[in-house]
């Protein structure tokens, strides 16, 4: 008798087993297709389906709209410009012995100052404080890549995606402290000054689950985006006081088309390499609005007099 209850206990506990199985295997199932943020692997997997594509190569684009404040100590802060911004990019998978696999972003980007009125693009600008007319400069950056990124730090520290989550919407925030020596400035600079500082300001937020989903290759997202910033140089405004601030929303798109008719408009005829993102193993130096604006002054061989305003 003892054995024959024996057997029967072990059928059911067998039975049971493989009703466990069974009942669990989908649950294991859909736990293995979500990423794990507390990993190396899928730190580098939300970095990228956020910033780009999983998969390399995979063209993104960014589109942004805003407005450009002026505040000068003593006015009434002035409406100067609006702003409409793109960002092409692709991200490429790059190795390193101690840190594992990692990926690479590169990108180019346009920023557009729009009348604040006609919302046209602006090509001449009559400075308020000066009374000069002067041609307008638009922020046409290539490259603006970024270093290769890993999931684990340098010293082998495991590096957690934390993004804050609310109502099945996750959210990012990060600030950019910018100081650094201008490349407009002289040999002088750490005796007179010159620096350029500035603060950049990013906000993103998208689906959770679209984000966790390990089965899609990018993860579309909303964006803000402040600057705190000096002067910009081709306003000619010299040591006046007073600051800008640009203040900006926007979001990755589906492709590359669904950007304005006005911003494909004046890539086809004034930026057409902006139609595509640099090569994933592209190696020149970044662009910034300083450095292309000092390839056209010295272009235009009209270095500054010293006269605010003025050539």
């Amino acid at each position: 008798m003892k054995s024959k209850r024996g057997a029967g206990r072990k059928r059911l506990t067998l039975i049971k087993n493989v009703l466990l199985a069974v009942t669990l295997s989908p649950l294991t199932i859909a736990a293995a297709d979500k990423i794990d943020f507390n990993t190396a692997e899928g730190y580098v997997q939300a970095q990228r389906k956020l910033h780009c594509s999983l998969e390399d190569g995979k063209e993104m684009t960014y589109v942004w709209h805003g407005r450009a404040y002026a505040r000068v100590p003593g006015e009434r802060d002035k409406h100067l410009f609006n702003l409409l911004g793109m960002n092409v990019r692709q991200c490429g998978t790059v190795t390193d012995q101690q840190r594992g696999i990692g990926y690479r972003l590169v990108s180019r980007e346009i920023m557009l100052y729009l009348d604040p009125v006609t919302g046209a693009v602006l090509r001449e600008w009559e400075n308020p404080w000066t009374d000069a007319k002067v041609a307008v400069i638009h922020v046409a950056n290539d490259p603006v890549n970024q270093r290769p990124s890993f999931g684990k730090t340098a010293d082998g520290k495991t590096r957690a995606f934390k993004p804050r989550v609310i109502n099945k919407t996750w959210f990012m925030n990060f600030e950019v402290p910018l100081f650094y020596t201008n490349p407009l400035g002289g040999d002088y600079q750490k005796y007179v000054g010159g620096t350029y500082h500035a603060t950049e300001i990013f906000d993103f937020n998208g689906d959770i689950d679209e984000l966790l989903d390990a089965d899609r290759h990018t993860a579309y997202a909303n964006i803000a985006w402040v600057r705190i910033s000096r002067w910009l140089p081709w306003m000619e405004m010299g040591d006046r006081a007073g600051l800008l601030y640009f203040n900006a929303v926007g979001a990755k798109l589906k492709s590359w088309d669904e950007l304005p008719e006005l911003m494909k408009r004046e890539i086809a005829a004034n930026y057409p390499a902006y139609r595509h993102a640099p090569p994933v193993d592209d190696q020149r130096p970044n662009e910034t609005s300083w450095t292309y604006m000092r390839k056209i002054i010295d272009k235009r061989g009209d270095k500054s007099d010293g006269k605010p305003g003025g050539h």
